[in-house]
């Protein structure tokens, strides 16, 4: 069976109690892509590009890392660091992100969309 959807895209085996948890991460990823890409977009127009300058700025840049993440065989901490500079601009950034606890954020994001996926399944 996992050879039937490996041919269209990766596929993983997981436990049926995991079925919610993969919705959240995979299943509803997508929208928190697009939700980063039309932050930094409007983040972009905030900082005087017009908005088609803006989105692509903020799509190349996706698009980019992307591929560069798809193609690469080191994981996406080590590619973040190898492209922060100590003590340079990207630091900075990253820095403040890191600050507002980005992962506790998804988790908490992540907790709502598996309670909801079992609200519904409950109804």
């Amino acid at each position: 069976m996992r050879a039937l959807f490996e041919t269209v895209g990766s596929a993983i085996v997981v436990r049926e109690s995991q079925i919610n948890d993969v919705a959240a991460v995979s299943g509803s990823g997508p929208a928190y892509l697009f939700l980063y890409v039309e932050e930094m977009t409007a983040a972009a127009m905030r900082l005087g590009f017009d908005e088609d300058q803006a989105r692509l700025l903020a799509q190349g840049t996706v698009t980019g890392a992307a591929e560069l993440l798809a193609r690469s065989d080191e994981d996406p901490a080590q590619l973040r660091r190898n492209v922060t500079s100590p003590k340079g601009t990207t630091e900075q950034a990253v820095l403040v992100l890191q600050d507002a606890n980005w992962g506790e954020l998804f988790d908490r994001a992540l907790a709502a969309n598996v309670r909801r996926s079992e609200e519904l399944a409950a109804q």
